[in-house]
Formats: structure tokens, sequence, C-alpha cells
């Protein structure tokens, strides 16, 4: 019965994590060495690798040329006036601005995330994550104000989970919806994702 028992669990993690490879496109592995490189890096053996996969999952679906309605482009659908702010900002690991070079692309993502990191505190590593990726998506000013506002409402400005992500200083609604969906689908639905499929760490999990 013990035997039984083992086995099933072993064939469960196996359909889990078959579930999941299958739910990430095809075309994430070819990038998937290079990912790993990049975000070392930057952030050391203990990298987020999986966080970073799951931005990109949610940005472009891992389309080297894709384009936003908006102007973004490329795996990490950088606006073209961020990637040359980008590149000017690290100079040595970007150069020029080359959005649709996936390595360029997602070298700028993550040093950007790592830009936006070395400016915001938090409680902890998941609801810092949440921060950073609702600044990459919408801009650090409104994460700020945001914070400032939950402080002012008697919230944890720290906590962004049931509290800085509560509260708008003045976006859009539809803008505000976005912005609070960008960090949830990452961080809660395409990281497991990654983590169960093998690739590495991330923040939440």
């Amino acid at each position: 019965m013990r035997l039984l028992i083992i086995g099933a669990g072993l064939l469960g993690a196996v359909l889990v994590a078959t579930c999941a490879r299958a739910d990430i496109p095809a075309e994430a592995e070819q990038y998937r060495r290079d990912l790993v490189r990049i975000a070392q890096a930057e952030w050391g053996l203990d990298a987020p690798v999986a966080t970073f996969a799951a931005q990109i999952h949610q940005e472009s679906r891992w389309r080297f040329n894709a384009r936003s309605p908006v102007g973004a482009q490329g795996l990490g659908q950088i606006m073209p006036a961020t990637a040359t702010w980008l590149a000017g900002v690290f100079p040595e690991a970007l150069g020029h601005p080359q959005p649709y070079n996936p390595a360029w692309s997602m070298q700028a993502l993550v040093s950007y995330d790592g830009w936006l990191a070395a400016r915001l505190q938090a409680r902890g590593p998941c609801d810092m994550w949440a921060m950073v990726l609702s600044a990459y998506n919408g801009g650090l000013g409104w994460v700020n104000k945001d914070r400032r506002l939950a402080s002012a409402k008697g919230a944890d400005s720290l906590a962004w989970w049931n509290a800085v992500e509560r509260f708008n200083a003045g976006r859009s609604a539809a803008a505000f919806k976005e912005n609070r969906g960008y960090p949830r689908n990452i961080l809660r639905r395409w990281e497991p994702l990654y983590t169960t499929a093998g690739w590495g760490n991330g923040v939440c999990q």
C-alpha cells in the first residue's frame, strides 16, 4: 500500500510538471539558457529565473518580434523611449537599443527590474517584486504615489498584497485594472508554471 501511495505521488508530480511544460510556449526553450546567464550575472546564482520567465511570458508570450498597439517591442515589450533610456543607464550591458534582439530585450528587462528594485522597499520578496512589476508596467512614480496614498489611509505602504494594491492615486479605471493584474498574473499564475517546469527560483514560491 505504501509503495502504491508513493508511486501515485510521483505520478502526480510528473503529470503536474508535464502540464506546466505544455502551457509554456515552445519558443521559450530556445531563450532559456541566455535568460539564466543574464539573470545570474545580474542577481547571482539564486536569481529568480522563473520570475523573469513569467514576466516575459506575460509581456510577449516569448515572441521576439511582438509589438503592442502602443508601440512596445520585443520579448520584454520595451517602449522605444524606455529602450533609449535603458541603453544610456546601462551602456556596457545594453549598448545601442535593440528591442527586437532577444538577448538585448532580456538583458533590458532584467536590468530594469534591478534598477526598480533598488528604489523600492517592501516587507518581503513577494511584496517587493509585486511593486517592481507594477512599476515596470506603469511607472515607478505611480507606485510611489499609490504607496503614499496607502499610508495616508492607514494601510501598510511596505506591503503590496491587500495593501498598496488596493489604492489608486489617480490612474484611469482601465489603467489601474491592467496594472494590478500585471503582477498578479506574473507572480500568482505564470511564476508557478515555470518553477514547476524546472526553470529555477521564483520570488513568491
